[in-house]
């Protein structure tokens, strides 16, 4: 098994590196990296490329770890069980099997993402830390142990908003997504609008990474900000022009709800047209 990337993701030659890594050692894949920068499409397109199925664990900051293994309806069990229901004498009928146990069950080695991982609570990754590493755990309720059949790839992403523990960190092979530079990008969006014209992806492209680049952005434009961006001004045929024009007293560039998410960095940009439009008053 091997990942060379496909035809819809363009990995560069060290994210490879670091899939395979993960493949040989057997290890959790983890991937850090500015939101929009593919981590999560990135186990969706090693499963299309290995040919495995792709169980997907969405973590959330209320998520907790038992919850990938199963969770156990007490509750419900005993309601039927006053109700007379003949379900209510067999304990498995109330087990709820969680993510880690459907890749457990798994006959082909599974991809197995656990999305944005540092979402949820501080001991979240250190309660996984046996099961990852042994690829085994004890239901109490049934009374077996439930084991991988095949040893699942797992990636985890993470978006870095809280430290990982260290006992965590050592089980996984870690890669961190750069930002892509330009000719990066340029193969990005030549996957995603094939026929956009070249001109207009050079005039937005140089717009975008100057927008990078102000100090103060609470929230740089991402990938997929950029490519939203793209795509709506190939739908409202933008001359390139319009692009091109310097004029520092627009700064804000047409379309700009698909770069800027917040009031504040909106802000931001109107007042440094203010400010050009004063200076270019007072020269």
């Amino acid at each position: 098994m091997r990942f060379e990337g496909t035809s819809n993701y363009i990995a560069t030659d060290d994210l490879k590196v670091a899939v395979n890594a993960a493949i040989t050692l057997e290890r959790p894949l983890l991937v850090k990296g500015e939101p929009g920068t593919g981590k999560t499409v990135l186990a969706i397109e090693v499963a299309k490329a290995l040919g495995s199925p792709l169980i997907e664990w969405h973590i959330k900051s209320t998520t907790k770890a038992h919850q990938g293994l199963y969770e156990y309806d007490a509750v419900m069990r005993l309601r039927d069980s006053q109700l007379g229901d003949p379900r209510s004498t067999d304990i498995k009928n109330y087990i709820k099997k969680g993510k880690l146990w459907e890749a457990f069950e798994s006959d082909q080695r599974p991809i197995l993402l656990i999305d944005e991982v540092d979402k949820a609570d501080i001991e979240f990754p250190n309660d996984l830390l046996q099961e990852l590493d042994r690829m085994e755990f004890y239901c109490y309720e049934t009374n077996e142990t439930i084991k991988a059949r095949i040893r699942p790839l797992v990636i985890i992403t993470s978006n870095n908003e809280k430290e990982l523990p260290d006992a965590f960190l050592r089980r996984c092979f870690f890669h961190y997504i750069r930002f892509p530079d330009e000719d990066t990008m340029k193969a990005i969006i030549d996957v995603h609008f094939p026929k956009i014209k070249g001109r207009l992806v050079g005039e937005a492209l140089k717009i975008f990474y100057d927008m990078r680049k102000v100090p103060g952005l609470k929230k740089k434009p991402s990938t997929s900000e950029l490519l939203d961006w793209l795509k709506l001004l190939m739908t409202d045929d933008i001359d390139p022009e319009i692009l091109r024009n310097k004029d520092p007293t627009k700064l804000i560039p047409p379309l700009h709800g698909a770069l800027l998410k917040n009031e504040a960095d909106v802000q931001l940009f109107e007042r440094l047209a203010f400010l050009a439009r004063r200076e270019q008053r007072g020269s």
